[in-house]
C-alpha cells in the first residue's frame, strides 16, 4: 500500500491541476490567517465594520482610543503578495488613526492592496467602489512642521494637518501618493507613481509629480 501511494505521489500532476492547486492555496491560506488576525485586531482596537471584509494576509492596525476606523460592506484588504496579482506588495495594509480626532472611513466595495493610510489628527474618507492599486500611500499630515527647519525635530505641526477625500469609483495607480488636503473627485483616475497634493476634478485622468489633469474621461 505504501509503495502504491509513493508511486502516485511521484507522478507529475497535469499542468491544469497544478494551476488549480496553486490558485486555491494562494486564496485560502492568506485568507485564513488574514481573517484570524483581522478579527483579533478588530477586538483589540475596536474597528467598526458593516460586514466582515475579505482579508488576505494580516493588516497592520493602530487606533488611539476615541479615533475611528470604519469599514463598509464588500471591502477587500490584501496584505499578501501571494494574493496580489498586479505586483508584489511593499508592506501590509496599514490603517493608523493616531489621535482622538482622527478617522479612517472606507465605504462599500473598496479594495486596498498593501495600502498605507495614516490619519494623524484629521479624517480620511474613501468612497464606494474605489480601487487602490499596490503600494499606494495616503496621509493627512506632514508629521513635522515644514518651516523653519530647526522646528522639524521638535514641533509635530498638527495645525497643518488636513482632511483627505477620495470619491466614488476612483482608481489610484500603483505607488501613487495622496497627501494632506487632497480631494479626488468621483470617477477620477490617478496614474501610477503620481503625487496628489490638491484637488483632482471628477471624471478626469491625472498624472505627474505633483499630479495634474491630463484629460477628461467623459468627453
Amino acid at each position: 500500500m505504501l509503495r502504491r501511494i509513493l508511486r502516485v505521489m511521484r507522478r507529475p500532476l497535469p499542468a491544469q491541476r497544478r494551476w488549480m492547486i496553486y490558485v486555491f492555496w494562494a486564496r485560502a491560506w492568506p485568507r485564513f490567517w488574514g481573517t484570524l488576525g483581522y478579527l483579533g485586531l478588530k477586538w483589540w482596537f475596536g474597528i467598526e465594520h458593516a460586514e466582515l471584509p475579505e482579508v488576505f494576509g494580516t493588516p497592520e492596525v493602530a487606533k488611539t482610543p476615541g479615533a475611528k476606523i470604519v469599514l463598509g460592506r464588500d471591502v477587500v484588504l490584501v496584505s499578501s503578495s501571494i494574493r496580489a496579482t498586479a505586483s508584489t506588495l511593499h508592506g501590509r495594509v496599514r490603517l493608523h488613526a493616531l489621535a482622538e480626532t482622527a478617522g479612517i472611513f472606507i465605504a462599500d466595495g473598496v479594495g486596498l492592496n498593501g495600502t498605507s493610510i495614516t490619519a494623524r489628527s484629521r479624517t480620511i474618507r474613501i468612497g464606494e467602489n474605489t480601487m487602490l492599486a499596490p503600494n499606494v500611500v495616503v496621509v493627512d499630515s506632514d508629521f513635522h512642521s515644514p518651516w523653519p527647519p530647526e522646528a522639524r525635530k521638535t514641533s509635530p505641526g498638527p495645525e497643518h494637518d488636513a482632511d483627505v477625500t477620495i470619491g466614488r469609483n476612483v482608481w489610484i495607480g500603483m505607488r501613487a501618493t495622496v497627501l494632506k488636503g487632497a480631494n479626488i473627485g468621483d470617477g477620477a483616475i490617478v496614474a501610477a507613481g503620481s503625487v496628489v497634493t490638491s484637488d483632482i476634478p471628477a471624471n478626469t485622468l491625472a498624472a505627474g509629480v505633483p499630479a495634474r489633469v491630463v484629460r477628461r474621461l467623459d468627453e
